[in-house]
């Protein structure tokens, strides 16, 4: 019922979505949207890609004074900062894990500029379309994210604090390991490599009910949301695989009353039971992979088939999990703001 659509490239004049299903009567003004996009632009530290986009949104329909009036509303960015000769020397040559090949084998021909359709830049509209959700699901709901795991090298838990995600350029948790992850990366920046990472996201607020038992499952939808982002490579809910090294006593949430409410005194399964949230705080994980654009020549193919090397140039994240935080905390608030409305629409 609340659905979004994007569109455009990563060198074209600009990029936009447009998003079906918004109640009307909802407070929505671009500066809010803002504040969400500021968290995923590019060239905010020297961590990540030094592209400099201003990403300024710009509401193009669907609000009315100030206040959403329930037609499609219609967001655009422009983009300002592409640099297409960056790409020229790739024009004919397929870049090793990323859509280049894939995209040729399916279309016949592809947009090399910066992947075209299949590159990040996309995601901005992600989170723009995520900033209106959240209108949707009020301020009862209150998503956010971290960075978990850069590499090989883990968060703490014990130190986890969400006030410092906003103090360090990697929305870490973690004071001590976020000043370790800088070393870190520097050091990959300088040898011409990236590294992979693990975005943890929760949603706390969400009531018992919303989703379905079988086809409509609320983690099967958060997993496909989570898993449309680039760069993605896994999900887990809750204690996820680590479920498999669990007894069915370490693994069952026990459950007591508190002043007349349920209560479940761990949270293996995430916020989500037989496929429908039970209360308590929705957790779900994703790995992401190695940024794919390096400067360490690798073997490749040529679209006529001539075996090379090639050596990715121009402005990439040595880290792409960083940005993708506020990307996951946008789809996680998508598929909420859909499963809210859905189970208005059935229960009343």
């Amino acid at each position: 019922m609340f659905r979004f659509t994007s569109w455009g490239e990563s060198h074209g004049p600009a990029i936009g979505c447009v998003i079906d299903g918004t109640p009307p009567g909802l407070d929505l003004d671009e500066a809010f949207i803002q504040k969400f996009l500021d968290q995923r632009k590019p060239g905010t530290s020297k961590f990540v890609t030094q592209r400099r986009e201003a990403d300024r949104v710009k509401i193009l329909s669907g609000v009315f004074e100030g206040r959403t009036t329930g037609t499609p509303i219609s967001l655009l960015i422009e983009n300002t900062d592409h640099r297409s000769k960056d790409y020229g020397d790739i024009k004919d040559v397929y870049r090793p894990g990323h859509a280049d090949f894939t995209y040729d084998a399916k279309y016949g021909f592809r947009d090399y500029r910066g992947g075209g359709r299949s590159s990040a830049r996309e995601t901005a509209m992600r989170v723009a379309a995520g900033a209106v959700a959240r209108k949707v699901l009020g301020t009862g709901v209150n998503i956010r994210g971290a960075l978990t795991q850069m590499g090989s090298k883990m968060i703490d838990g014990d130190n986890w604090d969400w006030d410092e995600v906003a103090k360090n350029p990697f929305f870490c948790p973690d004071k001590d390991t976020a000043n370790e992850w800088a070393k870190y990366l520097d050091a990959l920046r300088k040898d011409g490599n990236s590294v992979g990472a693990i975005v943890e996201v929760q949603a706390d607020g969400v009531p018992a009910g919303w989703g379905a038992p079988v086809y409509g499952k609320l983690d099967t939808e958060i997993a496909a949301a989570l898993m449309s982002i680039n760069a993605a490579k896994g999900v887990e809910i809750g204690a996820g695989f680590a479920a498999a090294s669990f007894s069915g006593v370490d693994n069952a949430d026990e459950i007591r009353m508190r002043d007349g409410k349920p209560v479940f005194m761990s949270n293996n399964a995430g916020g989500i039971l037989g496929g429908i949230s039970n209360g308590d705080t929705i957790v779900a994980r994703m790995a992401i992979k190695p940024t794919s654009s390096i400067l360490t020549p690798r073997k490749t193919i040529t679209s006529k088939g001539e075996e090379t090397e090639i050596r990715t140039k121009g402005r990439h994240d040595p880290c792409v999990g960083i940005r993708a935080v506020p990307v996951a905390e946008a789809m996680l608030a998508l598929v909420l703001a859909d499963q809210k409305l859905m189970h208005i629409g059935q229960m009343g």
